[in-house]
């Protein structure tokens, strides 16, 4: 099994999980790129795998469908996503025999309130609900939602290798850096991903043990980072999720 970024737009990338044969996509924002990569290497596209309905991530499907009559779509329950053949919610399984894959589902809530993610076989794609040193914006849901998804995402194995949707991992280590400016791990961890790229290379996958010593996001209960958001708060803060809604509040504003 290959997993691939296929790039799109500025800054997205539609993941790519392929054999000799077939193709799975998650998240086609454009549908020609993926068009492209199927002529190149010979590819059936047999499934795609949505985790929100932004544009960014939804926009290929319809042209997809019309490449592909025999693709299965499938997503979260959100009627404003288009052609999905098959919706999945929290603890669904699914399967994707072409490829012998099989994913479970989690709900993970907060950037957008239909948001999902896929885990399996050592990995998983969570769209824009956590990022390399970030997470997303809180568009549709709560704070409080974001931190639970977030935490439910950290339970999953330290090796689970974590593919997110966009190259923000330079922009959330600016962040971060300036949360903790004296946190040599992430000094380290952000000239390793300058090097790479420099050279274009994605900063991705990450894993989950990396991301719960880097995160910000993630680490709301040390007290060092803690006591960083209070002061930029001006306020004393009185638990994790208080200290997380300035945290993502902070980085709105950076």
């Amino acid at each position: 099994m290959t997993i691939y970024p296929i790039r799109a737009f500025q800054d997205n990338y539609i993941w790519a999980i392929h054999n000799k044969h077939n193709l799975v996509v998650i998240d086609p924002g454009d549908a020609q790129p993926v068009i492209d990569y199927c002529q190149k290497h010979q590819l059936t596209l047999v499934s795609v795998l949505i985790t929100h309905h932004h544009r960014d991530h939804t926009g290929g499907i319809v042209q997809l469908k019309s490449q592909f009559p025999q693709l299965t779509v499938i997503g979260p329950n959100n009627p404003a996503i288009a052609a999905v053949d098959q919706t999945v919610n929290q603890g669904d399984v699914i399967a994707i025999e072409p490829l012998q894959l099989s994913f479970e589902v989690m709900s993970i809530p907060g950037h957008t309130l239909d948001h999902i993610a896929y885990f399996g076989h050592g990995a998983v794609f969570c769209g824009d609900t956590l990022f390399h040193a970030g997470c997303g914006r809180l568009f549709e849901g709560t704070p409080q939602q974001m931190l639970a998804s977030l935490k439910k995402l950290a339970t999953l194995p330290d090796a689970t290798r974590v593919y997110c949707t966009h190259e923000y991992t330079e922009a959330n280590l600016r962040f971060a850096n300036a949360v903790e400016p004296n946190n040599p791990l992430l000094k380290e961890v952000s000239d390793t991903v300058a090097q790479m790229r420099a050279i274009d290379l994605p900063s991705l996958p990450t894993s989950i043990a990396e991301q719960k010593r880097v995160n910000p996001f993630l680490r709301c209960t040390e007290s060092p980072l803690a006591q960083s958001v209070a002061n930029w708060a001006n306020q004393q803060l009185a638990d994790e999720l208080s200290t997380f809604t300035h945290l993502r509040q902070w980085k709105d504003q950076f």
